[in-house]
């Protein structure tokens, strides 16, 4: 590359993209999957994640067995266990060393492939610390929607589905809607990192087939599907896929790209997967000891926002009604957000809106940031059609607005919109705006015919310090003139063929003019 192309890229002050926020997913790892679908998809994942591959012993204890990694893949802070099936409170002790009142349990039952002790026996993936009683409880029943409970935890159902027959005994277990997806995506794992094996007993039936595709029944995966969606992957889950990868040397692929699954059973199947410009999830490095080789995250802007406004401004959009305050600070539930006065019969809704800022926050140092909060919404219908977050650039123009087509970070999970309650919003990636200073807004907008009410508290802005950019582009320079045609590259510097398929931000080279653009 020529010394004029690099000198163009320093000067440009290229930040980082939506890539750079997921630098641990080995993309080479995910070449394979490039341009297939459907049965050729599950088939390619299929050997990528069951090829090469080094289990931990199973039980036992001591190092190299299960217990030994549990410690690191299912650890809190605080040293408890995390246990995605009860309420109970379990400490850890020696590292390898079994947790009393705990079983290793199987999600995928060993039964269902008549208990052989191969790899899916041992795989990290389908094996979890839990509670005795509701793992005995649970038994090989599988995972699906509980209509009657038979017993329960108050995190775990078991018991029968609707139209079920109660004295056929074909239960099924339900996790809490926190670890749905959790649970799908580690069922979408195991159907297709196993799927050449041969499904037998009455509960594996209901929801596999002995094919290796689709491998899992139409309900079912159409349900886990729905599961992984409304429970989309979170920062525990991401952590947990690179602890387990440095163990057994794979990665479940429905972790990485939550839209995976939907070009194998769902609605993109016939669609090329391409992994390199496909949406990933969010990279998640904090450190503690859930992942004790992750970066170290440095909080930027925290706030519980409960009673304290947390040094936050407002602004009313152009054209809102008058005299109506959108936003206000509430001791028990944070900020809230309404376009509405008085009940009832004499309930006014309102044309407005109003943008609630955080400070400015600097990224100038960082080259990965995002921002997790809760919040609540009720009496709207679709509440991402009137509720958004907005980024505002402070030190360059034209500043990036969600109205303007531009940057606008995308919240993975929303309320329904029908109660008062909170939902985690997903881990919103801040990395395309590092280098720059920023405001972050919570936007809201009413009508005369809908006004929501929105509330947000718990709101933390995380990143991992480090410079943003490029250093190159391999590629050697093209001719400069206006006419040349425009080329895209990820910040790492590698070519983009289909820019249709990427989001976040890129960088454009027309001839000798490099420049970056975010694609929403």
């Amino acid at each position: 590359m020529t010394d004029r192309f690099k000198t163009i890229l320093a000067a440009g002050a290229i930040g980082a993209c939506g890539l750079a926020a997921t630098a641990r997913i080995p993309l080479d790892y995910y070449a394979p999957l490039d341009g297939l679908s459907g049965r050729e998809l599950k088939q390619a994942i299929h050997e990528i994640t069951s090829s090469d591959v080094k289990m931990l012993k199973y039980g036992g204890r001591g190092n190299a067995y299960t217990w030994w990694g549990f410690y690191i893949t299912d650890r809190t802070e605080d040293g408890h266990v995390r246990d995605r099936y009860s309420p109970g409170i379990f400490d850890f002790a020696e590292r390898g060393t079994a947790t009393s009142g705990m079983n290793i349990e199987h999600s995928f039952p060993k039964s269902w492939w008549g208990g052989a002790e191969n790899n899916a026996y041992k795989d990290l993936f389908n094996l979890m610390p839990c509670e005795a009683t509701i793992n005995n409880h649970k038994s090989n029943y599988p995972m699906g929607p509980v209509d009657t409970e038979w017993r329960g935890n108050g995190v775990t159902s078991v018991g029968w589905k609707a139209g079920d027959s109660q004295e056929a005994k074909l239960r099924y277990w339900e996790p809490a809607d926190n670890w749905k997806g959790d649970f799908a995506r580690g069922y979408l794992y195991m159907a297709t990192a196993y799927q050449d094996f041969t499904w037998s007993g009455d509960q594996a039936v209901r929801i596999l087939d002995t094919n290796a595709y689709p491998t899992l029944q139409e309900w079912a995966y159409t349900l886990y599907l729905d599961w992984a969606e409304a429970d989309p992957v979170d920062a525990i889950e991401t952590v947990r896929n690179n602890d387990v990868e440095r163990m057994q040397g794979n990665r479940n692929p429905f972790v990485d790209f939550p839209n995976l699954a939907q070009y194998v059973w769902g609605d993109s199947v016939g669609v090329p997967f391409r992994p390199l410009t496909s949406v990933k999830s969010q990279e998640f490095t904090g450190g503690g000891t859930i992942g004790q080789n992750s970066a170290e995250l440095k909080e930027i802007y925290t706030n519980t926002f409960l009673g304290d406004e947390g040094n936050c401004t407002i602004t009313l959009d152009e054209g809102s009604a008058s005299g109506i305050r959108v936003w206000y600070n509430d001791a028990q539930y944070g900020w809230k957000a309404s376009g509405s006065r008085g009940s009832g019969s004499n309930l006014t809704r309102y044309q407005t809106g109003s943008t609630l800022w955080l400070p400015e926050l600097d990224l100038t140092g960082y080259k990965s940031a995002s921002v997790t909060f809760e919040h609540a919404a009720n009496f709207v219908e679709v509440p991402s059609d009137v509720l958004s977050l907005e980024v505002l650039i402070q030190d360059e123009a034209p500043a990036f607005r969600a109205e303007a087509g531009a940057a606008a970070p995308h919240v993975q999970r929303w309320p329904l919109g029908i109660n008062w309650d909170f939902v985690k919003s997903g881990t919103v990636d801040l990395t395309p705006f590092c280098g720059h200073r920023l405001k972050v807004g919570f936007h809201y907008t009413s009508t005369t015919s809908e006004a929501a009410v929105w509330e947000i508290k718990n709101l933390a802005v995380t990143g991992e310090a480090g410079e943003a950019g490029i250093e190159f582009i391999e590629q050697d320079m093209l001719d400069s003139e206006d006419s040349a045609p425009e080329e895209y590259y990820t910040i790492d510097g590698r070519r983009i063929f289909s820019p249709e398929d990427m989001r976040g931000l890129v960088i454009v080279r027309r001839g000798s003019h490099v420049s970056k653009r975010y694609i929403p």
